[in-house]
């Protein structure tokens, strides 16, 4: 009898899941006009019929186990409501990918420990952030979407760019929550802002869903640059 309510409870739990990631693809096509596509996913690792860490993949060695496109490719990213819901319908667990650039935010990414100082010392400058993503490996700070030629003239532009920095703009993912992948969960550490509205006749204010406010690459790169070089032993803030 244990071991039923025990399945049970898998199972329940596993839908739950599903239908989180369902609700938050949908929430990105349709609401904020965020391209979006299932990710490979996880597998079973090691023939023990238990959740593991493996790439669902072919490839043995895969750098990013879960977090990539495979089928569909990552030119199939659609704010369409129907292809959504089909897709998590049929693959429930896969992570939610968003594909950057073109009308779709972009993002600056760092390792997590740079990530927290990072986030830790722009809050003390009083930089306006938008939505945080956040992994056991790496932290994402999304932005306003950019061109390649702009990011070109931006990073021409400074000095020096830690070099632990990664740029996510056209042609690029990046995993959404409440994602699982081959590092662990993905969470949202700022999440995207509410925008509320006032409610019929001027009465109490309606939550709205709007598209999150994003802030502009330039601003956000000056600032990590500069938060970068003001270490006090010369070094840099966002190394590994």
């Amino acid at each position: 009898m244990r071991e039923i309510l025990g399945r049970r409870r898998r199972l329940r739990f596993g839908r739950r899941g599903g239908t989180a990631r369902l609700d938050a693809a949908l929430t990105c096509a349709t609401a904020w006009q965020w391209p979006v596509l299932p990710g490979v996913g996880l597998q079973a690792a090691g023939g023990r019929g238990e959740r593991g860490r493996a790439c669902a993949c072919p490839d043995p060695e895969c750098a990013v186990p879960g977090a990539h496109p495979s089928d569909p490719g990552l030119l199939a990213a659609t704010t369409d409501a129907r292809m959504v819901r089909w897709w998590w319908t049929n693959r429930p667990a896969a992570p939610v990918l968003l594909a950057t650039g073109g009308l779709a935010p972009c993002a600056l990414s760092l390792p997590a420990v740079a990530g927290a100082r990072a986030l830790a010392e722009l809050d003390r400058t009083g930089l306006r952030l938008g939505p945080v993503v956040a992994t056991p490996t790496r932290w994402s700070l999304l932005v306003a979407p950019y061109t390649l030629e702009r990011l070109g003239e931006l990073l021409h532009a400074q000095d020096w760019v830690p070099s632990s920095l990664r740029f996510h703009g056209e042609g690029g993912y990046l995993v959404l929550p409440p994602s699982e992948i081959g590092t662990g969960q993905v969470r949202w550490e700022r999440a995207p802002d509410k925008v509320s509205r006032p409610g019929p006749g001027g009465g109490a204010p309606v939550r709205a869903v709007a598209s999150p406010w994003l802030p502009d690459v330039g601003v956000v790169l000056d600032a990590l640059v500069a938060a970068s070089s003001s270490a006090p032993d010369g070094g840099s803030r966002l190394a590994y």
